[in-house]
């Protein structure tokens, strides 16, 4: 097993059950079937006030949200850190009615999604965005 620079970080929440081997392969796939490459990405997992305060102080916004990305990517090679509330998975999961670990999933791969380059400003790059999610959402083995 290839030993991805695919990180995961918990700051003031825990986890029970994440399957961390087999995500950061599905990860690295899904990037690799973009073209691109896997360069260091960094996931911290954390809470709502936690993430508030990040998207206050990086980027002015005064909102909840579930994922922040920095973007580091150069040329192919794709890095970043992201930021996931673990607070608005749970909230979205039950509003989206999927399970929390599909939830999470398709955050884990919206971010990479918006490092490779794909947006959700407007209503044509929104559902794009979302069928490459559902896409890649196919693609992980214990869903």
């Amino acid at each position: 097993m290839p030993d991805y620079t695919i990180h995961f970080h918990f700051e003031d929440v825990q986890l029970n059950s994440f399957k961390e081997t087999s995500t950061k392969a599905w990860i690295a796939r899904s990037i690799e079937a973009e073209k691109k490459k896997v360069g260091e990405l960094n996931y911290i997992f954390c809470s709502d006030q936690y993430l508030l305060e990040i998207n206050q102080e990086y980027l002015n916004h005064d909102t909840f949200t579930d994922i922040v990305t920095f973007n580091y990517v150069e040329n192919k090679i794709i890095s970043g850190d992201l930021f996931i509330s673990i607070d608005r998975v749970k909230e979205n999961s039950i509003e989206f009615k999927s399970s929390f670990a599909q939830e999470l999933n398709r955050v884990l791969i919206h971010g990479v999604l918006h490092l490779i380059g794909y947006n959700d400003k407007s209503t044509k790059e929104a559902q794009e965005i979302r069928a490459k999610e559902d896409f890649y959402l196919t693609l992980f083995p214990d869903l």
